[in-house]
């Protein structure tokens, strides 16, 4: 009987247990599920370009989970899976005459031409759904979707959107990643593709 009783209680411990990480996931748990390696070149590149630190950071971890050698069937390179026909024109605009497609695994590299590369889409669409959908279905797509007074037509990019601006909550609150006071240009929820 004392065996029963036991066994009852420790099952009811290990069920409340789960069930309290369930619904209160403490902060250090939420670290380890959604880390943030390379930190420093994160919020300096997020400073440099003016963008939200969390969002800058959702993108990375959506994009590769944080890993730097990370590539996809399309080719795409790094943390923030860059192609490497973006990087080089990327590279052209900032200055960076001896890019290497290789250069794309180094992460300060790969998060600093990232970076660029978000907060140039964020300046042309004014909407940070619509620079996401572009970063993830590219420009051309996003604007005929516009052309044609579309929405997003892809399911993948608008799972993609929403995915982001989730974890850019979460970024923000496990990592405490305040968006700097002037981070507020092209950053509104707006149309044509705003929630």
């Amino acid at each position: 009987m004392r065996r029963v009783v036991s066994l009852g209680l420790i099952l009811a411990a290990v069920v409340g247990a789960f069930a309290y990480l369930q619904v209160a996931t403490p902060a250090w748990l939420q670290r380890l599920r959604y880390p943030l390696h390379y930190e420093s070149i994160v919020r300096g590149h997020a400073r440099n370009y003016d963008l939200d630190p969390a969002l800058l950071a959702a993108v990375i971890y959506q994009e590769s989970k944080f890993h730097a050698d990370a590539r996809s069937d399309s080719g795409a390179i790094g943390l923030m899976q860059l192609l490497p026909s973006t990087a080089h024109g990327i590279a052209l605009h900032t200055g960076g005459s001896k890019f290497r497609t290789e250069d794309l695994y180094n992460p300060e590299i790969n998060v600093r031409y990232g970076a660029w590369y978000l907060r140039h889409l964020l300046d042309k669409y004014g909407s940070e759904r619509t620079a996401l959908a572009a970063y993830n279905a590219g420009q051309d797509n996003v604007d005929r979707w516009i052309a044609n007074g579309e929405g997003i037509a892809f399911a993948e990019t608008r799972a993609y959107v929403d995915r982001v601006e989730t974890l850019k909550r979460i970024y923000r609150k496990i990592y405490r990643l305040a968006p700097a006071s002037s981070t507020s240009r092209g950053t509104q929820a707006s149309a044509p593709f705003a929630s």
